[in-house]
C-alpha cells in the first residue's frame, strides 16, 4: 500500500516484499541483511537506491537526486519469509497509480542483494582473501553468481562499452548496431547507464522480439560511485553493483565473450586500455577476445585519435588486439557473432566454463582498488620505456582519476577542496593526452549538460 506525501517533488510511501534471491533467505542471513543495511552501509544503499528509483534520469551529477529528495530514505526489515523494504518519500515516478514499476522493483531488490552480499561476505567477517589476484576473482565469480548472472549456456554474452554523454546520431548507431547483435540471438550487457549502455539494449529488445528470443538478458554493471551519476536505464533487467571499479572491469572481462566499444568519454578511454593492458600479456597472447571499436561514419575522427593515442604509449602490437569498423552495423555484429564462435570453440579445447572466463590472466596490479587522490595521481608513472601492460595500468588509472573527478562525489569533494589533479609524464605522451582530452570536452563527452570545468591538469 502507498500513500502519498507532501514534498518539493512528488513522493510516496511504500513497502515492497521483494522476490528473486530476497525470499529465500535463512532467518541468520536476514538478520545479517537487516543489520549490514542498518550499519554504515546504509548511507549507501540510501544513494544506490535513490539512483534506482529515479531510473531513467538525464542526469550526471551523483548529488542532483539527492537535492531533489533530500527526506528519502529506505529501510531493510526482517521477516521470516524474508525480508521487508519499507521506502519513505520515493520518488513518485517509479510507481504507476500507487504500485511500483515491476523493473524498478527488481532494480531495487538487486541493489540491496548486492549491497548486502559485498557487507557480509567481502566484509571483515566473510573469510574473503583480497589480497591476492586468485582471491579477487573467486570474490568476484561469487559476487556474479550471488546476482544469477552466471548461466551455462552456449556464449553470446557482448559487452558494450561507450559514452554516457553522446550525440544523437552516435546513440542511433549504437542501437542500430544492438538491433543487428540482437538479430544473430547475442546477448547484450553495459555498464547500464543511459547513452551508449542503453542504445544496444533498446535494439537488441527489438531484435529479440522478431527472433521470439523471450529471455533475452540485458546485464548491467556498474558500481557505488558510478549509480549514482548514471542511473539504471529502463531496458536493464539484471543489475549488478560490483564494489569497486575493479572488480566492476573484471566482471565485464569474465562474463563477456566479445566487446564493442562505442564513442565515449574518459570512462570508455579507461575500459579500452584496461582490457588492452589484460590483453598484452604474454599469457593472453593466445586468448581470443573479439574485441571491436565502432560508431557511425561521422566518428571515424575519434576513433583515429584513439588510435594514435594506443600507438603512441602502448605501441602497435597493442592495435592488432582489436578492429575498427565505422558505419556498418551489420559488419560489425557478423564479425562478433564469428569472434564468440572462436571463444566457444577455445572455451570447448581449453576445458573452461561458457560462463565465466577463468583461463584469462588478470594480474593483481588490475585487480588493486585504485583511490584517485591528488597524491595518487601525481605518482603515476606515465613514461616511455615501461612494458605496455604496465604503462597500460598507470594509464587507466589516470582515466579513472578523471572520471572520480568528473562524476564520483568523492572524487568531486577531493577537486572541490584541492583544485584539478595533475598528470604528470613524457612530454609527446602528455601532449597526446592533452589533445584526447581536450577533444572529449570540445565533442561534450565529459557531462551531459552544463559547461564543463577540467578536474586535471596535464603537466608535460
Amino acid at each position: 500500500m502507498t500513500t502519498p506525501t507532501n514534498a518539493t517533488l512528488p513522493t510516496v510511501n511504500a513497502r515492497i516484499h521483494p522476490r528473486g534471491g530476497l525470499d529465500i533467505l535463512s532467518r541468520a542471513e536476514v538478520a545479517k541483511l537487516a543489520d549490514a543495511t542498518a550499519g554504515g552501509m546504509h548511507d549507501l544503499l540510501r544513494r544506490c537506491a535513490l539512483a534506482v528509483l529515479t531510473s531513467g534520469s538525464q542526469s550526471d551529477d551523483p548529488r542532483a537526486a539527492q537535492e531533489l529528495y533530500p527526506d528519502f530514505d529506505i529501510q531493510v526489515h526482517q521477516l521470516d519469509r524474508g525480508v521487508r523494504i519499507d521506502l519513505r518519500n520515493a520518488p513518485a515516478m517509479a510507481f504507476v497509480d500507487g504500485e511500483i514499476i515491476r523493473g524498478v522493483a527488481e532494480l531495487l531488490a538487486a541493489t540491496v542483494r548486492d549491497l548486502a552480499y559485498r557487507a557480509i561476505e567481502l566484509g571483515e567477517e566473510g573469510g574473503r582473501d583480497l589480497d591476492t589476484s586468485e582471491g579477487i576473482t573467486d570474490a568476484v565469480f561469487g559476487l556474479l553468481r550471488n546476482a544469477r548472472v552466471l548461466h551455462p549456456s552456449d556464449p553470446n554474452l557482448v559487452v558494450c562499452w561507450g559514452g554516457h554523454s553522446i550525440n544523437r546520431d552516435e546513440y542511433m548507431y549504437t542501437k542500430e548496431v544492438g538491433y543487428q547483435l540482437g538479430l544473430r540471438e547475442l546477448d547484450i550487457c553495459t555498464g547500464c547507464g543511459p547513452g551508449a549502455m542503453k542504445g544496444p539494449m533498446k535494439g537488441a529488445t527489438i531484435a529479440h522480439a522478431k527472433q521470439r528470443r523471450r529471455r533475452g538478458r540485458y546485464i548491467g554493471v556498474t558500481e557505488p560511485g558510478i549509480i549514482a551519476a548514471e542511473s539504471p536505464n529502463p531496458i536493464v533487467n539484471h543489475l549488478v553493483i560490483m564494489p569497486d571499479i575493479e572488480k566492476r572491469l573484471e566482471a565485464f572481462v569474465r562474463i563477456g565473450h566479445g566487446i564493442v566499444v562505442f564513442p565515449g568519454g574518459v570512462g570508455t578511454a579507461e575500459e579500452i586500455l584496461y582490457l588492452l593492458g589484460i590483453l598484452l600479456r604474454e599469457e593472453n597472447a593466445d586468448v581470443p577476445f573479439p574485441l571491436i571499436l565502432t560508431g557511425p561514419t561521422a566518428s571515424a575522427p575519434y576513433f583515429e585519435q584513439i588510435d594514435r593515442f594506443i600507438r603512441l604509449t602502448l605501441g602497435d602490437a597493442a592495435t592488432e588486439r582489436y578492429q575498427i569498423i565505422t558505419g556498418d552495423p551489420a559488419a560489425v555484429a557478423k564479425r562478433m557473432a564469428a569472434g564468440v564462435r572462436k571463444v566457444r570453440d577455445h572455451r570447448l579445447a581449453q576445458r573452461d566454463s561458457f560462463f565465466f572466463n577463468w583461463s584469462i590472466n588478470i594480474p593483481l596490479e588490475f585487480q588493486q582498488p585504485f583511490v584517485p587522490s591528488h597524491e595518487a595521481m601525481a605518482a603515476l608513472d606515465l613514461h616511455h620505456g615501461r612494458k605496455p601492460h604496465e604503462l597500460a595500468a598507470d594509464l587507466r588509472r589516470a582515466f579513472s582519476g578523471i572520471v572520480a573527478g568528473n562524476v564520483k562525489e568523492d572524487g568531486m569533494r577531493r577537486i572541490e577542496a584541492h583544485g584539478p589533479f595533475l598528470i604528470h609524464g613524457d612530454t609527446d605522451m602528455m601532449q597526446s593526452l592533452d589533445a584526447l582530452l581536450r577533444a572529449f570536452v570540445e565533442q561534450r563527452r565529459m557531462k551531459i549538460a552544463g559547461e564543463y570545468r577540467p578536474c586535471y591538469r596535464v603537466v608535460a
